[in-house]
């Protein structure tokens, strides 16, 4: 029995809830869900006027009271949606204010006027004078028009009114949004493409160089390079991904530009503190810039050495990552036209990707060129797909 009984409880909660979605759907379909608002909105009014529930309830049942409460429901009713669809489009926003006003005004008047003259017509229907049936002296003809019609006109016209242009505003800040975010990734996706160009340019142009000096050290410089080129092709087409994948792409990076020193007179430190699982994500392409930058202008000398130190760490999700190189002021100034590309595009990646949420220091001094940067990183939400 009490399996019966259950199985009778949620049959009725699934009748229940199917009855009510098909008289939501009813009414959404043919608007019904106004004309019951309007009816309730002045059914309120009234009450709120005459102090009594009960009292109209006694009047809207009487032809007289019905002819005066239907007055106030379709004449409001046509002109508030007059207001809404026919002055607010055609005027107000096309930027018409003043018109847009004195046509409301306008309306608002009309309507007044018109409920007015249906207080005559109840009284017809009641065959009484207007001023017995509803109290008011002879002397005072205007009170309908100035104590009932035009407040209750002005409250309703407002009211339609204010719901109306918050939903526009709502709407508004939503398309909004929508652009922005497409402005956003199509801006991103224009920077992300303007800096893999220049580096698979820089790349490919330092193993053209190395297959003459080096045949060896060239193909070693091939598979690290197919490697970066998997990474660039298949696992980095996503807003964010993991930190430790970007990490192994820097390290890489690094390996194939180290093949093309002079190891006797460079030093390069490198400190990744790859151990650490981190459960971070980052944006791709934001550290690479700054040590490729480092490699490219890195001093030549001679009689000193010629160094290169790179050093991340995570202090509470926040990145710290330190790059700096020995630095030949006279090649910087040669290289001046053509660098700089990569490090634009990074800076507006981050200013883009990373608003209030990294800070970059640029040092220059005749003998280093020092950058830190300071990011906040998020944990990994999603388990992105990779591919093996």
């Amino acid at each position: 029995m009490g399996f019966v009984y259950c199985m009778v409880i949620q049959l009725l909660k699934i009748l229940l809830v199917k009855t009510l979605s098909s008289f939501i759907s009813i009414l959404e379909r043919y608007k019904i869900h106004h004309i019951l608002f309007w009816a309730f909105y002045h059914f309120a009014w009234w009450s709120l006027f005459s102090g009594s529930i009960a009292k109209v309830f006694e009047s809207i049942l009487l032809p007289y009271g019905i002819v005066k409460y239907l007055g106030y429901v379709v004449y409001q009713a046509l002109g508030v949606y007059f207001c809404l669809y026919v002055l607010i489009p055609k005027f107000l926003q096309k930027g018409k204010h003043l018109v847009f006003f004195l046509s409301t005004i306008g309306v608002i008047l009309l309507m007044a006027i018109a409920i007015t003259v249906n207080y005559y017509l109840a009284a017809l229907i009641a065959n009484e004078s207007v001023y017995e049936l509803y109290n008011i002296s002879p002397e005072t003809p205007l009170t309908i028009f100035k104590h009932n019609a035009l407040p209750s006109c002005l409250g309703a016209t407002t009211l339609g009114l204010s719901i109306k242009l918050t939903k526009i505003w709502v709407a508004s800040q939503k398309r909004q949004q929508v652009l922005e975010k497409e402005k956003l990734e199509t801006e991103l996706k224009f920077l992300r493409s303007q800096f893999n160009p220049h580096f698979l340019f820089n790349t490919i142009n330092s193993i053209f160089v190395l297959i003459k000096k080096d045949q060896e050290k060239a193909s070693n410089s091939l598979v690290k390079f197919s490697e970066l080129l998997r990474y660039q092709l298949y696992e980095c087409n996503e807003p964010f991904i993991a930190l430790e994948r970007e990490l192994n792409y820097l390290e890489n990076f690094i390996e194939l530009q180290k093949l093309r020193q002079d190891q006797t007179n460079f030093e390069l430190h490198v400190e990744l503190n790859k151990t650490t699982n981190y459960n971070l994500e980052i944006a791709p392409f934001v550290l690479i810039p700054f040590v490729e930058n480092a490699f490219k202008h890195v001093s030549h000398h001679k009689s000193s050495k010629n160094w290169i130190n790179v050093k991340l760490g995570i202090t509470q999700k926040a990145l710290v990552f330190y790059v700096s190189n020995s630095r030949n002021v006279l090649e910087i100034a040669q290289d001046s036209n053509t660098s700089g590309i990569g490090l634009n595009n990074v800076k507006r990646r981050m200013e883009l990707l990373y608003p209030n949420a990294h800070a970059l220091d640029i040092i220059k001094d005749k003998a280093k060129y020092k950058v830190a940067l300071r990011l906040q990183l998020n944990e990994i939400q999603i388990k992105k797909n990779q591919i093996a």
